[in-house]
């Protein structure tokens, strides 16, 4: 008996979110957005430095 009272709130609360825009500092974003790069790489790897150790071990269960 409880079913459609919780369906009818979660019917609720998802209409309530995705009538729901937070405010935004446009002004701030155009900022962070328009400034250059100050490094030379417009890619880094961050997951570099662990691919070369994870090659150099056999490959297990195989």
């Amino acid at each position: 008996m409880g079913r459609g009272r919780q369906k009818a709130k979660h019917t609720k609360i998802a209409r309530e979110l995705k009538s729901y825009s937070p405010a935004v500092n446009l002004s701030a974003l155009e900022r962070e957005l328009g400034q250059p790069q100050d490094d030379g790489d417009l890619y880094v790897d961050k997951w570099a430095d662990y691919a070369d150790e994870d090659e150099s071990e056999p490959a297990k269960g195989m």
